[in-house]
């Protein structure tokens, strides 16, 4: 573990070397064991002499360039092997130039190049070895070994630049897979965003119409019916703290208090408390349940109750009508959801989809998106003879879970 550590901690360091400084490095390190080979020759053969020296001058120099020319440095330093070879001299270093040549161009290159200059350094070297003799050329084995040993730097870079190169495609997927994820953060952020907007546009603004119209029954029957004054005015009230609860139970999902109960969410059972909530201004309002609602998801519950909260708004605020009715049919695995009024919806003029001027806005937008959440799907628009129609559909069961 230390020495991996401590590899760890050297690998920046050694990254950070310039490339020219590393190959001078490299050069030097070669140089000292190849002249200590050629300086050191067997008795019987030749010894070294200016020749000898100049072929290792030139092969150590061209290493410097092996970076920028590595093919053309194989063949140099290829060339003063064999030249040595040729010329009498054995030892066991001399072709340590030729190796690191060699690893440079599989490691820098691809596999087809390592390939062809394999295929042409062993031709070469075992003809080298055929001219020169067995006992020159390689006394301590076959001539065949002079055809594999030019392979063995080959494969050595080839594994060594393979390996780069998965680290690299690693690296490459990482970055995506991390800006992948980025990405899908903000996507949710914004749909989160979307989200909230959506409920605190129906929290606020609708909770504050139906106060609103419930305000304005208690002021005009305060002088005349106390009593009814008195039932408005606690509407107003129960409406402000279904908004508070609404609004602290959104807020609540904000702070991610995982110690807090979650509040239940709007369903159906709700719709006749939100639509008492419209009742007594200039509109009046009835309701039609038919089926039965039991079994639903959240969600639809959910959906369905936005719907309605939102068209019985437009319908107070927008429409005129003095008469606007809600209807809930369940049939089978369809929920249908219908709300009416007999307001300026402007004839037959229209089509589904199309408002008359003053009823759009976000939050018709948001019932599309609900209903589309839910799996369902909403229509709007006005209706022949008069008045305007929301019909919205969604599905009546609950989806399958996988166990």
């Amino acid at each position: 573990m230390n020495r991996d550590m401590t590899f760890e901690r050297l690998r920046p360091r050694v990254r950070a070397v310039p490339p020219i400084t590393a190959d001078l490095l490299v050069a030097a390190g070669v140089a000292l064991f190849t002249a200590s080979d050629a300086a050191v020759n067997d008795p019987e053969y030749r010894q070294a002499d200016a020749f000898t020296w100049l072929l290792v001058a030139v092969s150590v120099l061209a290493l410097v360039a092996r970076r920028r020319r590595p093919v053309p440095v194989v063949l140099i330093t290829g060339a003063a092997c064999a030249g040595w070879a040729l010329y009498g001299h054995i030892g066991e270093l001399l072709n340590l130039p030729v190796i690191v040549a060699l690893y440079t161009v599989a490691v820098l290159g691809d596999r087809r190049r390592t390939v062809w200059t394999g295929a042409v350094a062993a031709v070469v070297s075992g003809a080298v070895a055929l001219r020169v003799g067995h006992d020159v050329a390689n006394p301590q084995g076959l001539p065949v070994l002079e055809l594999i040993w030019p392979l063995v730097p080959l494969l050595l870079g080839e594994a060594v630049r393979t390996r780069r190169e998965l680290l690299r495609e690693y690296e490459a997927r990482a970055a995506r897979a991390e800006e992948d994820r980025e990405r899908e953060a903000a996507r949710r952020v914004h749909e989160e965003r979307v989200r909230i907007a959506r409920e605190l546009h129906d929290i606020v603004a609708h909770t504050v119409t139906a106060m609103t119209v419930q305000a304005g029954v208690a002021l005009d029957a305060l002088d005349t019916r106390p009593e009814i004054s008195r039932k408005a005015m606690r509407q107003v009230r129960d409406s402000g703290r279904e908004a508070v609860r609404e609004l602290r139970a959104t807020v609540t999902v904000l702070r991610e208090r995982d110690d807090e109960p979650p509040a239940p969410v709007p369903g159906i059972e709700g719709l006749r408390e939100l639509v008492e909530r419209f009742e007594g201004g200039a509109v009046e309002l009835v309701m039609r349940r038919e089926g039965e609602f039991d079994g639903l998801s959240p969600m639809v519950e959910l959906a369905v109750h936005r719907i309605v909260q939102e068209a019985l708004t437009n319908v107070v605020r927008h429409s005129g009508a003095r008469r606007a009715a809600v209807s809930l049919v369940r049939h089978d695995d369809r929920l249908t959801v219908e709300i009416a009024d007999d307001g300026a919806g402007g004839g037959a003029a229209g089509g589904a989809g199309e408002l008359p001027e003053g009823r759009g806005g976000f939050g018709l937008i948001g019932m599309r998106e609900r209903a589309a959440a839910a799996g369902g799907g909403v229509e709007y628009g006005p209706v022949p003879g008069g008045g305007f129609l929301v019909r919205a559909w969604l599905p009546a069961e609950r989806p399958e879970t996988g166990s």
